[in-house]
């Protein structure tokens, strides 16, 4: 088989993480192996442990389940990466874009990784200080949870689209009483589903400038360099060239949408005809919204060691 000239690499966010990623990689490849003990030095303490054997709720802490995914990512990526030719573009959902930037050779891994941390860490802050909640609207354009979550937002309550996954699923954050009645506002609409989502804030919505505003201290610090190809921003949908503005939209991030179907548009018109997305990390949630976004478009999903496997024998 003969590998596409143009691929533009996905990786994945927040609600990937399960007890056992990533274990069966680091058993069968040094390379994995080496990334998960540079990240867990770089945090000083055993994240590999905690996502190879859990307990679960510990993992799915905001501040372990976001490293620990970036760290899934850039474990592929260790494997993989140098049999890759021709990356034209990358993108990543919500934490994802930080391990897109990798990808990119614009952060190291134990770089993303630390700053994946502190900003876990920061949103589970804020999502205590001012508690919020997110939902997912299931069979109703976005257009139409848009202006359910307008018609809700009053006298300080907070409820806006958050994550724009595909043209029919849009995730919803804000207060939980504003959250409650959008997601009424919706099924009143039409929506098939409702569905809450087990989360520790109000991600992606204005109730995160708190985190915010420390993330862009954390992220002016950091060692950024400008990226070797675009990496598809979440809050633009635009490609991102250079470091300064890197370091500014992964703060804005924090409380602006996940524009994805917008991404996945952009990165497919970056690369142009016969381009291949290839979603590395737990999961294969990307790859499947992107064949919802673009019909007919190549996919690869490499989260297990069978996968990755796989992808070697034929690259």
């Amino acid at each position: 088989m003969v590998a596409p000239s143009k691929t533009i690499w996905l990786c994945p966010g927040q609600g990937a993480q399960k007890v056992g990623m990533g274990k069966d990689l680091a058993e069968r490849f040094p390379a994995a192996r080496e990334a998960f003990q540079r990240i867990d030095e770089t945090l000083g303490f055993a994240l590999s442990r905690l996502m190879f054997d859990g307990p679960e709720d510990e993992l799915t802490r905001t501040h372990n389940a976001q490293p620990a995914i970036l760290a899934h990512s850039a474990a592929v990526f260790a494997i993989a990466g140098a049999r890759v030719t021709g990356a034209v573009a990358a993108a990543g959902h919500s934490l994802g874009e930080y391990s897109a930037y990798v990808t990119a050779g614009a952060l190291t891994a134990t770089d993303a990784a630390g700053l994946v941390r502190r900003r876990g860490e920061l949103m589970h802050q804020a999502g205590a200080e001012r508690p919020g909640t997110m939902a997912a609207i299931l069979g109703l354009p976005t257009a139409d949870v848009e202006a359910a979550c307008s018609a809700v937002s009053a006298n300080g309550r907070v409820a806006v689209a958050a994550n724009q996954n595909a043209p029919d699923q849009t995730v919803i954050s804000g207060d939980p009483e504003a959250v409650a009645k959008a997601g009424e506002e919706c099924k009143a609409k039409g929506a098939k589903r409702v569905i809450p989502l087990k989360v520790s804030g109000a991600f992606h919505s204005s109730l995160m400038e708190p985190a915010a505003m420390k993330l862009r201290l954390a992220l002016d610090r950091a060692p950024f360099r400008d990226p070797a190809f675009p990496v598809i921003a979440n809050a633009t949908a635009e490609p991102v060239r250079d470091a300064a503005r890197a370091r500014r939209l992964l703060a804005d991030q924090l409380t602006a949408p996940v524009r994805w179907v917008a991404c996945m548009q952009a990165a497919a018109m970056l690369a142009g005809e016969g381009a291949r997305f290839l979603e590395i990390g737990p999961g294969n949630v990307l790859a499947g919204l992107a064949k919802r976004i673009l019909p007919g478009v190549q996919t690869v999903s490499l989260g297990s060691a069978d996968e990755v496997a796989k992808f070697l024998e034929t690259t």
